[in-house]
């Protein structure tokens, strides 16, 4: 990851913006820049991914326009070399470089067009125009504020923005910003029509894509490492790499001291791909002491992605502070594209649909929050394969008749293997058991691969923060519980008019997010939860512990 930071206008003292700044130090620590451009004032702090020698510094400059840019353009290579061919001044090996000359071919309309993950602050100097603008689901962070003079300011993270800017808001995914309006440019969330292909069609070609998304996401000139879960999003993406590479890869699970699930199922494809694997072990002490740092590295109050948090920062820390890897390909976003434990209950594929429309669209305020934040305070980079916009798109075009978890009728009688976790009955294949389990599509894709244990492809889903350990979750709330009375809570969620905590542990986050972010709390949308409307998910507690059909998930 690296940090950027923009203003307009420049009434604001420089002293000021640069401590500013200096706040995201940490997702660019390898060299940083800060300078004076006729709008404004453009910064980098650079973490070097592609292209490592010092040309690779930003801010970019040509004809007297500057970019600076957080992202990754895949596929940059052949496009690279086709403008050094037409003449264009690139004098380094970095991806972003070729963002100037793209822009000065075809305006804005580059944004339309890029395979990217990306966060970018442009000036125009032919128009003398400060541009900012985003990717379609939000992968990499940006937010912006206005400071008091009536100028704007953008930045990699809200915390660059207090004491700057009165209101501080994401930034819109999909959106560029120019002569103070944002304009939306993609939104990979929502399609016309479905595509009619059957099953068979369908899966040949979600394979593809994933694979393909892997491929690029593999292309870096630092070192490369993989989260593993033992989920089945995580394994995939490393089963994948693994099979691509073909050599050893890098792996990390973490787990409670006590009672991790996570860890056999993660030992388990660790063992079957013959990864490199490493294994973090956490404590109760661990999990505590980290919750204020975790709260004001993310920059939210939600409920889930503060629980979610706290594993992932404990083993990005680790990596930080023992490896040399600077890459961290992660399992995040199928949820939101296939469905989670609490959409089995959705009441028909019209309704799936738009949830599944509404989490991607919401996806930069959460899971992708998450997993951008606790990489990059350690100063890595996060690559997300099931965000590649092919595949999304893709994804969401499936008839969502064809998504849903069907579980419960067995296909065929059979002899089905005891030792797969939440399957059960007779059947001819695993496939056949469950014909519509969730994220049946994606295990179908790869079912005859044989890359991964059957144990893993078919296993039931278990979420991320329960996963590490049920008692993890048990001991934060325990803590909330010591911290309030009954009376207390009652009296200090009641300061709260938007989004009020409901339960002592969200008011202890809330609490901890003021601390951090007074007055900041709209940059969050709502708290994730499952769609309470739905019949069997009017739940208080965003665990899918709490849900009817969590069965042998979290064993």
């Amino acid at each position: 990851m690296c940090s950027i930071f923009g203003v307009e206008g420049k009434t604001v003292p420089e002293k000021k913006l640069r401590a500013c700044f200096d706040r995201t130090i940490s997702r660019g620590p390898d060299m940083s820049r800060f300078i004076e451009i006729p709008r404004g004032y453009l910064g980098f702090h650079r973490l070097a991914i592609m292209g490592l020698t010092a040309e690779g510094m930003q801010p970019f400059e040509m004809d007297g326009s500057y970019v600076v840019c957080n992202g990754e353009l895949y596929g940059f290579r052949p496009l690279r070399q086709r403008l050094i061919d037409e003449g264009f001044p690139i004098r380094s090996a970095s991806d972003c470089e070729i963002l100037l000359p793209l822009y000065q071919e075809s305006g804005v309309e580059m944004f339309k067009t890029r395979d990217a993950e990306f966060a970018l602050i442009l000036y125009d100097a032919e128009q003398d125009k400060l541009i900012a603008a985003r990717d379609p689901i939000g992968i990499r962070p940006l937010y912006y504020g206005y400071t008091g003079e009536g100028g704007i300011a953008f930045a990699s993270e809200p915390k660059n923005l207090m004491g700057l800017c009165a209101a501080i808001m994401p930034f819109p995914p999909g959106h560029y910003w120019v002569d103070g309006e944002f304009v939306r440019y993609a939104d990979p969330s929502h399609v016309d029509q479905f595509t009619m292909k059957d099953e068979d069609h369908v899966c040949q070609k979600l394979r593809r894509l994933l694979i393909d998304g892997v491929q690029k996401r593999l292309d870096a000139d630092a070192p490369v490492g993989f989260l593993l879960s033992g989920g089945l999003d995580s394994s995939l993406v490393c089963a994948i790499a693994r099979k691509l590479l073909d050599k050893p890869i890098r792996t990390f699970a973490i787990g409670m001291d006590v009672d991790a699930i996570d860890l056999k199922y993660a030992r388990m494809v660790a063992d079957y791909i013959g990864s490199d694997h490493t294994e973090v072990i956490i404590t109760e002490r661990d999990v505590l002491e980290a919750l204020p740092k975790v709260v004001e590295l993310l920059g939210t109050w939600d409920i889930t992605t503060i629980r979610a948090s706290i594993g992932m920062y404990l083993v990005c820390r680790y990596i930080h502070e023992n490896t040399d890897i600077r890459v961290l390909l992660t399992g995040e976003i199928s949820d939101e594209l296939f469905g989670y434990k609490y959409t089995d209950f959705a009441p028909s594929a019209a309704a799936f649909q738009e949830e599944a429309e509404k989490r991607v669209r919401e996806l930069h305020m959460y899971d992708v929050l998450r997993a951008d934040r606790c990489i990059s305070v350690n100063s890595l980079e996060a690559r997300v394969p099931f965000g590649d916009l092919k595949f999304v798109r893709y994804a969401m075009s499936i008839d969502p008749e064809l998504k849903m978890n069907r579980q419960g009728v067995a296909a065929k009688p059979s002899m089905l293997p005891a030792t797969v976790s939440g399957v059960t009955g007779n059947c001819q294949s695993l496939r056949d058991c469950h014909p519509h389990m969730g994220k049946y599509l994606i295990r179908r894709a790869f079912a005859d691969d044989h890359i991964l244990p059957d144990e893993i492809l078919w296993r039931q889903k278990a979420a991320f923060s329960d996963a590490v350990g049920h008692s993890m979750v048990s001991d934060l709330k325990a803590l909330a519980e010591r911290t309030y009375t009954d009376a207390e809570f009652a009296e200090k969620a009641a300061i709260y008019d938007y989004r009020r905590p409901f339960t002592k542990e969200s008011l202890l986050y809330r609490e901890l997010f003021e601390r951090y972010y007074p007055g900041q709390a709209r940059m969050i949308a709502d708290f994730w939860m499952p769609n309470r409307s739905w019949p069997g998910c009017d739940v208080d507690d965003p665990s899918a512990r709490v849900l009817s059909n969590y069965g042998a998930s979290g064993v």
